[in-house]
């Protein structure tokens, strides 16, 4: 496949086609993936999460620049909300990075929630993919921010970065949704705002209940607390070292791998879900739901019943 060939060579056109194609749910992206899918597997990808207004958009960039001076190839997938009008992404994330648009080795791209729940458009996996097939070895996913669903990146990246802010109450949004209990680095960003140390006790404080929590292991990952200004690129390079410090950590304790297998794995079952829910809706009997309708049949028989009736179609073939 020409495309599938081309965007393994780094060919931007090509990989941006196939992204386009597996965000309209066009065959051909799937396809794409199933010829790119041997060149993949050394990215590292990384979330960028947090509640909305922490900088994140700001930080990504600051992030990027400090990785293009270690000579990494970055690609970063901004998962912005869908425009209720067309269903594409608002494009503000890949406006606050147009800075690096004219870098080779940096490609961009801003992808729609188009509804989604969990802050991930449905094919943020399959655009990390195709990245990863391109040789872009370091890949950063920016959240949306929309709070408890937000743990769902973690089944999407290597790394997970927790980015908060002083002063707004954040540390409760933070435990609310659980992103404490499984972020591998924290940073508080906008660290020259007043209420920094006041933020800082608190993550440091559930840091520690955190670690309490846990069953004691040597070989640990213990998450760094840091700070960054990523309006001025300060506490940056920090925060890249500790990126590749847990990469390399995932790397010797064979989590690296096992994390990437992991999230083929859901993915594949994300796929099947909603192949089965589309066999669902075509095969639905009508007059089941006519009767459910009615009240003339328990909403619990009636999902029994529809069941049965996939199985017979599926059955069938």
């Amino acid at each position: 496949m020409e495309v599938a060939a081309a965007l393994v060579k780094g060919n931007v056109a090509a990989g941006a086609r196939a992204m386009r194609w597996l965000d309209d749910r066009d065959p051909r992206g799937a396809d794409v993936v199933s010829a790119v899918i041997g060149h993949t597997g050394g990215a590292h990808v990384v979330g960028l999460t947090g509640p909305p207004g922490a900088g994140k958009s700001t930080l990504a960039s600051a992030l990027i620049a400090e990785a293009r001076r270690r000579e990494h190839r970055v690609g970063v997938v901004a998962v912005d909300p869908s425009s209720p009008f067309t269903g594409g992404a608002i494009l503000g994330d890949r406006v606050r990075m147009a800075r690096h648009a004219l870098d080779p080795d940096v490609f961009i791209r801003s992808v729609g929630t188009r509804g989604q729940a969990g802050g991930l458009s449905r094919s943020t996996h399959d655009t990390c993919l195709i990245l990863d097939a391109m040789g872009y070895d370091l890949i950063l996913v920016e959240t949306v921010g929309v709070g408890q669903d937000e743990i769902e990146i973690v089944a999407l990246a290597h790394t997970t970065v927790i980015v908060g802010l002083p002063g707004l109450g954040d540390e409760v949004q933070a435990v609310k949704a659980g992103l404490m209990e499984v972020g591998e680095i924290i940073v508080i960003n906008k660290a020259d705002r007043e209420g920094l140390d006041h933020t800082l006790q608190h993550y440091e404080t559930m840091l520690h209940l955190r670690a309490s929590a846990q069953p004691d292991a040597p070989d640990a990952w213990t998450p760094p607390l840091l700070t960054a200004v990523a309006t001025r690129e300060e506490g940056t390079a920090a925060v890249v070292d500790a990126i590749e410090a847990h990469g390399r950590w995932l790397r010797a304790n064979g989590e690296f791998a096992a994390r990437s297998g992991r999230r083929a794995r859901a993915q594949a079952m994300v796929l099947l879900r909603d192949r089965l829910s589309t066999l669902l809706d075509q095969h639905a009997d009508p007059q089941v739901l006519a009767a459910v309708e009615a009240r003339e049949l328990d909403v619990y028989s009636a999902a029994d019943a529809l069941l049965a009736g996939l199985r017979e179609a599926l059955r069938r073939g």
